[in-house]
């Protein structure tokens, strides 16, 4: 099974489309997990022409965004359990937030989003992703999704990295 994983496209909507790079990286995937801030439900159908989306909403969503997908799920996927989450609150750094929210759910790997900043780690036996962002990069080099393959039991997760020109 392959999983492209997407986080605050933050597009709008006179603006929706999706960079030529991160449609050609996603060819092929079985789903798309996006760990929310769409900004408009206009963007959900575009991911949905490539594949199956599971999602939840950003602090960036609307009501209607809100409504569809909740803000928080527990996803069963190709054997593994992956908590998602945007990640955004008070008191803590986005990583913490997501890792509380899902520290006691027997997790194997625990999607966010909001800091647009791509980040991997393995804390007590779970990953922590955080794609970045395919469309507003803010401080990073390059945008960014992810990709999560399970096979025989076992996953990979890796960063993909894109400039707007490829």
């Amino acid at each position: 099974m392959r999983i492209g994983i997407v986080s605050d496209t933050h597009l709008r909507s006179g603006d929706v489309t999706l960079p030529a790079p991160l449609v050609r990286g996603l060819e092929g995937v079985d789903r798309i997990i996006h760990a929310g801030d769409w900004t408009h439900p206009d963007v959900i159908p575009l991911f949905e022409r490539i594949a199956p989306v599971d999602s939840v909403a950003g602090n960036n969503d609307g009501p209607d965004i809100v409504r569809r997908f909740g803000r928080i799920a527990l996803l069963e996927l190709g054997g593994r359990r992956i908590g998602l989450i945007h990640g955004d609150g008070p008191y803590a750094s986005t990583e913490e937030r997501a890792w509380r929210a899902f520290q006691h759910n027997d997790v194997d790997i625990i999607v966010f989003g909001h800091s647009h900043v791509p980040y991997m780690e393995e804390r007590q036996g779970v990953v922590l992703f955080n794609p970045g962002s395919p469309t507003d990069k803010r401080f990073q080099k390059r945008y960014s999704y992810g990709i999560l393959e399970i096979r025989d039991g076992t996953f990979r997760l890796e960063h993909r990295f894109f400039d707007k020109k490829d």
